[in-house]
């Protein structure tokens, strides 16, 4: 039987702040070397969601940043592209022609993102746009405002009226942690989100500083790890924003496979919002091939 927001509220944990520090602090002591590292790296390229959400955007743009996605490095074998592509509503028509030969997913943010300061109707059509125009995946946000008044009823009905509106394709709920404050309001967005319906729950639109934390992260895998418990259903997650690195990239995989296990490490369950990662992980798979480090412009997918 589904809770209902009151019992999420009172269900959902505290977070132990300094239990969460000392065990991602524990997990970013560990590495990986050698085919481990390479395929660690292999698997974080195709969990990457490549992002351009800029009021600059051009058809153009969209077409490049598309065909770079299945096109990322000739010289580099058994090399998987990327997940998905992420664009604003308008542009997902342009996205969606140039991926129509492949295994890329066209993303599409709504719900007035990134603020999300938009009436409910407006959201609403705003994401069944996206899906018309042949979004598999649609990134919302949720309304920051409300729940930080303790709205939460409000946020939950939301969700899950843009559940609703989004059809077959998969939702993927945007918390923005960077203004929630603190990991208690985290854990409680994050069982909210889940419980009214989200396919994934992201750390952030990437506009806002902090975003995606390991300690963020972890506390939403946890989310995630209890209600598997409770109810044997997967949710997927997204660190977004901040993730720049491969190091950083392969102890969020570490976390994942610790708190998780195994079976969310692919990209139908786990994603990188994170363009600039894919320039990283690229330049560190040349110099495992190579032994050299290439320059940053020879692998640029920007």
């Amino acid at each position: 039987m589904a809770k209902s927001v009151s019992q999420l509220i009172l269900d959902s944990p505290k977070v132990d702040k300094l239990g969460v520090e000392e065990r991602v602090a524990r997990i970013q002591t560990r590495s990986l070397k050698g085919p481990s590292k390479t395929q660690g790296l292999k698997m974080a390229l195709s969990m990457i969601d490549l992002t351009t959400l800029e009021g600059k955007d051009t058809p153009g743009k969209v077409r490049q940043m598309c065909y770079k996605a299945h096109h990322l490095h000739d010289s580099i074998s058994d090399l998987p592209s990327v997940a998905a592509v992420c664009v604003y509503p308008s542009m997902v028509k342009f996205a969606k022609k140039e991926l129509r030969h492949t295994n890329v997913k066209v993303a599409s943010v709504s719900t007035a993102f990134p603020s999300g300061q938009a009436p409910l109707d407006v959201k609403i059509l705003d994401t069944k746009f996206a899906v018309s125009e042949g979004a598999d995946e649609i990134d919302m946000v949720i309304s920051r405002g409300k729940f930080l008044q303790g709205e939460f009823q409000y946020v939950f009905d939301e969700i899950a009226q843009i559940k609703e509106a989004c059809g077959k394709a998969r939702l993927k709920v945007i918390l923005e942690t960077g203004e929630l404050t603190t990991l208690d309001n985290v854990r409680l967005a994050s069982d909210i989100a889940i419980h009214a319906g989200a396919d994934f729950i992201k750390t952030s639109t990437g506009k806002i500083q902090p975003a995606a934390t390991m300690q963020v992260t972890y506390t939403m895998l946890m989310a995630i790890q209890d209600y598997f418990d409770e109810t044997g259903i997967m949710i997927g997650m997204k660190p977004a924003g901040g993730i720049s690195t491969s190091k950083l990239a392969l102890h969020n995989l570490l976390m994942v496979k610790e708190v998780l296990g195994e079976e969310w490490l692919t990209n139908q369950w786990f994603r990188f919002g994170a363009s600039s990662l894919a320039n990283d992980v690229l330049m560190q798979l040349i110099k495992s091939e190579s032994g050299y480090y290439a320059s940053p412009d020879y692998v640029s997918i920007d």
